[in-house]
């Protein structure tokens, strides 16, 4: 049972000064630095996927927005797989890179919770993949509902706790680190 780190849509539009800024999207993006620090020590399989839009406001096909940012920067020996729709596994390759490599294991993290996260931890589970979600390993943003601004803090939450046990074990960095050191 192989796992590989699963890092969703790190893009310039999502951090300060982008399209699309998240809430506190640098506290994700430090917590993926730790876990790619993991997953190359280890050798195992990083796969990063990347979103471009067809008619969007941001994601914008060659602009600098839609880059992974530089922080996490894939090395050559990493895969990067484009996408066009929430859904990770939807019109890309990777079902069948995963296939290729032999993984079993994903852990995910990355941006939007609400959107690609979601969608794409819920298709990987109809794959019938084990998924672990780093809960701090993600961003998201304020949402608004029927003339209600939902906070950031509270989508994060509730996405969290629909998407656990049902779909993922959703833990924290430190308590995937701490598991993977005493391994």
């Amino acid at each position: 049972m192989k796992k590989a780190l699963l890092i969703i849509d790190v893009q310039n539009d999502y951090f300060p000064n982008g399209k699309c800024q998240l809430y506190k999207p640098e506290i994700a993006l430090n917590t993926i630095k730790d876990l790619l620090k993991i997953f190359r020590k280890q050798n195992l399989p990083i796969i990063y996927i990347r979103h471009e839009s067809i008619h969007g406001t941001f994601f914008n096909p060659n602009t600098n927005g839609v880059q992974i940012h530089n922080d996490i920067k894939p090395l050559d020996t990493e895969t990067v797989i484009v996408k066009h729709y929430p859904n990770s596994f939807y019109e890309t390759n990777l079902q069948n890179k995963l296939v290729e490599i032999e993984v079993t294991k994903l852990v995910v993290c990355g941006m939007m919770t609400h959107m690609c996260i979601d969608t794409t931890i819920r298709a990987a589970k109809d794959y019938g993949y084990e998924i672990t979600l780093i809960s701090n390993g993600c961003a998201t943003k304020e949402l608004k509902w029927n003339g209600v601004n939902i906070p950031a803090d509270t989508v994060q939450s509730i996405f969290m706790a629909s998407l656990n046990q049902k779909f993922a074990n959703v833990i924290t960095s430190t308590e995937f680190l701490s598991n993977e050191i005493t391994r």
